[in-house]
């Protein structure tokens, strides 16, 4: 999910959107104009608050925390309209986006709610993220945290509509992007009962110790004349670094950064961002430009991250300040030190250069992810990705009923599930700016297209495609699921 995991960047408590995105630490599309309504976002931002267990996993511990969720029940076909799970992810949960999961609640007549994960935003059970504050802090709570909540709201519901005590459940379907597309992937795989079927957009199922993968794709998505200029240019980066370090990095606004490497993955992150996103010609039009006139590339460069990911998205240095991520103080940037841990304890996705024909720095290797960890939560801690595999399945994951969507362009398609089987359909869209969560999200995301409208899809036709089919296989699993509470009846 970048991760980011995970993962995106920005100015995180406005990001327009219910998921997350993975990248570097957290990536969030929150630069949204100004001059814009921010209801026009978004189709509800009423916040209300469920009292959450701290532990699931003791018996003995009763504490509780105020959990953050979203509900938009327009319209909801009562008394037996399905219910509309989605998922928040790796940051704050500003309300329910107006992207396409709003054209299938029309569609389907179904009621929507969303989470917001334990943790981040406004749902933090501790005033201090120090380490030992985040032991309650995996997927695994989560995971129990959705199902706590949904047994809770249908019960709510149920007293509303004057439904009696042990009465059927509405069908329930859940939806996720990125990290909470895994967590909706696995929602279905460890509580198929509680929900009739689960989207996981861009699914990172697969937990990943050294992820070279990831920067592979960026240099296929790049194509050979742009992956070519983004190695020379980051040449002349390291280059640039050891004979005049200071000016190097006040070409970028990021004279904080005082780890070179730290810097080289901000330098590594802004380009991601061009393909996770939908945009490659933001990148690579001005970069290939400059290199057959022989213009100065770390300056071209210099102007996308600037103008692009931190004007228009966000991005923000001190998200990549090692000194700025060991504060546990919670604040709006508190997403990006948890998120972290989430990859230090269980999840990984640590973006190594591979060892040839890299667009990164050979500086991001694991053991800058490793001395990361340990600088930012102690020398005990290490992900566990094996045992997270174990656990979930990876990308071979025993479940049923689960619809698995991936951009062609998004790196982070290597850490999903890619095959297709008939219990588990599994779709590529496939364009030149088809990124992360495209089939929610639409194309391109900056800022986020209302309804997640497919027309600026270089090959809109593939989007709608997966998104018929996507159709098709929600209605048959509720059609399956209102039968089965039927006959139980």
């Amino acid at each position: 999910m970048s991760l980011e995991f995970g993962f995106i960047l920005i100015n995180i408590f406005t990001a327009i959107v219910s998921f997350s995105t993975l990248s570097h630490a957290l990536l969030h599309p929150s630069s949204v104009s100004h001059n814009v309504s921010r209801s026009r976002y978004y189709m509800t931002t009423n916040e209300l608050w469920f009292n959450q267990t701290l532990d699931h996993d003791s018996p003995n511990d009763h504490r509780k925390f105020r959990q953050r969720y979203y509900e938009f029940m327009d319209y909801f076909r009562s008394p037996d309209g399905p219910m509309f799970m989605i998922i928040c992810g790796e940051g704050p949960c500003s309300g329910i986006a107006n992207d396409y999961i709003n054209v299938l609640a029309k569609k389907f007549q179904a009621g929507v709610v969303s989470l917001e994960h334990r943790y981040y935003g406004k749902s933090s059970p501790f005033n201090s993220l120090a380490t030992e504050n985040l032991k309650y802090l995996s997927s695994k709570q989560a995971l129990y945290d959705l199902a706590s909540f949904r047994q809770y709201y249908q019960e709510s519901l149920n007293k509303k509509l004057n439904i009696s005590s042990g009465g059927s459940d509405n069908p329930w379907f859940f939806f996720g992007i990125s990290y909470s597309g895994a967590l909706s992937a696995w929602f279905r795989l460890k509580f198929p009962h509680l929900t009739c079927g689960s989207l996981a957009s861009s699914a990172v199922v697969r937990a990943i110790y050294e992820f070279s993968e990831f920067d592979q794709q960026i240099g296929d998505s790049a194509g050979q004349e742009c992956k070519l200029a983004l190695q020379e240019t980051n040449k002349l980066l390291e280059l640039g670094l050891k004979v005049k370090n200071k000016a190097v990095k006040s070409l970028f606004n990021a004279t904080e950064l005082d780890v070179d490497a730290d810097f080289l993955y901000l330098t590594a992150d802004a380009a991601v961002m061009a393909f996770q996103y939908g945009n490659p010609d933001k990148l690579c039009v001005p970069l290939v430009e400059a290199k057959k006139n022989g213009s100065d590339l770390m300056e071209t460069y210099s102007t996308y991250v600037r103008e692009y990911c931190m004007r228009i998205w966000g991005l923000r240095v001190r998200t990549y300040n090692r000194k700025h991520l060991r504060n546990t103080v919670v604040t709006a940037d508190s997403a990006y030190r948890l998120w972290w841990f989430q990859a230090c304890t269980e999840l990984g996705y640590f973006q190594v250069a591979p060892k040839y024909d890299s667009v990164r720095s050979h500086q991001i290797n694991t053991t800058f992810h490793l001395d990361l960890c340990k600088s930012l939560f102690g020398k005990d801690v290490y992900p566990k990705v094996d045992g997270t595999n174990l656990y979930y399945g990876g990308d071979r994951l025993a479940a049923t009923k689960i619809i698995f969507t991936n951009g062609s362009e998004d790196p982070w398609r290597h850490a999903s599930k890619q095959n297709s089987t008939h219990e588990m359909p599994s779709y590529i869209i496939k364009c030149r700016n088809c990124g992360h969560g495209t089939d929610i999200r639409g194309c391109p995301q900056s800022p986020m297209v209302i309804e997640g409208k497919s027309n600026n899809c270089s090959l809109p036709d593939y989007v709608n495609k997966v998104r018929q089919q996507m159709v098709q296989h929600i209605d048959l699993w509720l059609s399956e699921c209102r039968k089965s509470i039927r006959s139980s009846i």
